[in-house]
């Protein structure tokens, strides 16, 4: 995550208090999103575990990768990483053939920042394939320090960065049984976050697909670990969701009703407040499209100990409990996917 507020300009987006859940008067999830069956769904939904989790984060979150610093070594070969991940799941690129990477010129950066590239890629819809489901991480984050102290950023944003992969795998596997989501869905893994959200604000001024045509971003940025608020047993079963009602009434509902059903978190909305001193609505790459009135969930853990220090280590990261994150995502993702209509942009709060 972006250590530093992003500066807001003119862009106004009215926000929401800090009620732990919402109540609805009416159901929102399609009681037939599509052909399969509720246990079929759940199927796909596990296939996101904790091991899988594990093994893909000790790597991408290694020495190797020499902290992911933007326009780096470390950051390419990260690059490289996921690109061979989607290859070997058998997902394409928007892009076309082997090109998964969106090139961003270094005269895109301020400073000296070398140029970078954010990596993408595509499940086509099979019934509504020009509307687009983004699903969201950052994967570059703070390199080396000047006595070469690794920045492993294994919850910000290795979490979000090997969370999209499980996701990935398991919607392609439905689709490889029949199941394909019936709206398109891109996963898009960014650059340059923790400089100013660069990669994210490239991609929506130089989209793959149109905007208008984009139905939601749900962006993933540090879900591996627990903060202090949350330490107590009875209390880790948690996220923080920022976001959700802003823009989206259908899209907040969705979420909150998914989680009801399957993952039983608890949905925390400290950070959504109008008041929220730490402002994370607007620091995290879920901003760039919600500035273009794309709705938009941010989840997220909340700050730590290790925040940003080289002591955000894999061994740090609570798995089960991250699964579980990324498989409220997935259920979401899904619903929005395969429902008969599009999610509705009502400017939620402004009705309120």
């Amino acid at each position: 995550m972006k250590n530093t507020l992003i500066i807001l300009g003119s862009f106004i987006i009215s926000c929401c208090g800090t009620s732990q859940s919402s109540s609805t008067s009416k159901t929102t999830l399609d009681p037939k999103p599509n052909a399969n069956t509720e246990s079929t769904v759940i199927t796909y939904a596990e296939s996101i575990t904790a091991k899988e989790l594990k093994d893909y984060l000790y790597t991408f979150a290694g020495d190797d990768f020499e902290g992911r610093d933007t326009g780096e070594p470390g950051q390419k070969k990260a690059a490289e990483y996921l690109k061979k991940q989607y290859q070997r799941m058998g997902i394409p690129s928007p892009l076309g053939g082997d090109d998964y990477f969106q090139e961003i010129p270094k005269s895109y950066f301020r400073g000296d920042i070398q140029a970078s590239e954010n990596v993408l890629a595509f499940i086509e819809g099979t019934e509504k394939p020009e509307e687009i489901v983004v699903l969201s991480a950052h994967y570059d984050h703070v390199g080396k320090d000047s006595s070469g102290n690794i920045y492993n950023g294994a919850d910000d944003d290795g979490s979000g960065t090997v969370s999209l992969l499980e996701i990935a795998d398991a919607f392609i596997q439905a689709k490889k049984d029949g199941n394909g989501p019936k709206r398109s869905i891109l996963f898009l893994h960014v650059t340059g976050e923790e400089k100013g959200l660069y990669g994210s604000r490239f991609y929506t001024e130089n989209p793959v697909f149109p905007l208008e045509n984009t139905v939601t971003d749900l962006n993933i940025d540090m879900i591996g670990r627990i903060d202090e608020k949350h330490e107590d047993e009875d209390k880790n079963n948690y996220v923080y969701l920022i976001g959700s009602d802003r823009l989206s009434t259908e899209l907040h509902e969705i979420s909150e009703e998914a989680n009801t059903k399957y993952t039983k978190l608890d949905l925390d909305y400290t950070y959504n407040a109008e008041n929220d001193p730490n402002r994370f609505y607007f620091r995290s790459d879920h901003y760039n499209f919600a500035k273009h009135n794309v709705p938009i969930i941010f989840y997220f853990n909340g700050v730590h100990e290790d925040y940003h220090k080289p002591s955000d280590t894999p061994d740090k990261i609570e798995y089960d409990l991250m699964a579980k994150r990324a498989q409220l995502v997935f259920y979401t993702a899904w619903e929005v996917a395969n429902r008969s209509e599009r999610i509705v942009v009502d400017g939620a709060k402004e009705k309120k």
